[in-house]
């Protein structure tokens, strides 16, 4: 089952680039003491993912920080190199936190696996987005299909601005 509002983020270890290598970082740690927006991609570099879920996000981080966010995270089944390699390419820098859930213990924990491989892909994490305050989730969003309509920064917006 996969999480809904008003439940906590699960412990787990999920690991970004750090310096010359890469660093685990705790749920703990990441979700603490803020109003974080966290989305889950199928994976770095694939097409929708690329062109529409994360751009959108990059486009709309000051708006989501002026909605009172404090801080962007998006995740994906992908190792850290490849989180970092996908952020850079797009030019995050410091607005979003790239990290990586490479042996998917976040998205199990979280209910939001999917069986990709029959496509090559391996397992993989649904596509959502969330809002949580302390690492607790105030809004989920899971996409019911292919494509970004209820889980892109937009939509988190306007959630974001009716709770204000």
């Amino acid at each position: 089952m996969a999480i809904e509002a008003g439940q906590r983020i699960p412990e787990a270890r999920l690991w970004r680039r750090a310096g010359e290598g890469v660093e685990p970082v705790s749920t703990g740690e990441i979700f603490a003491g803020r109003r974080t927006v966290l989305f889950g991609v199928p994976g770095a570099f694939t097409p929708t993912c690329s062109d529409e879920h994360l751009p959108g996000y990059l486009e709309r981080a000051r708006d989501l920080l002026a909605a009172g966010v404090q801080r962007i995270v998006c995740m994906a089944v992908n190792d850290p190199w490849v989180m970092d390699a996908w952020g850079r390419a797009h030019g995050v820098g410091d607005e979003i936190l790239m990290v990586a859930d490479p042996v998917a213990e976040l998205t199990r924990a979280l209910g939001l696996e999917s069986d990709r491989t029959a496509s090559g892909l391996g397992w993989r994490c649904r596509r959502f987005a969330a809002v949580l305050d302390d690492g607790v989730f105030l809004y989920v969003a899971v996409e019911p299909a292919r494509g970004v309509t209820v889980c892109g920064a937009g939509n988190l917006l306007d959630v974001l601005r009716a709770s204000a």
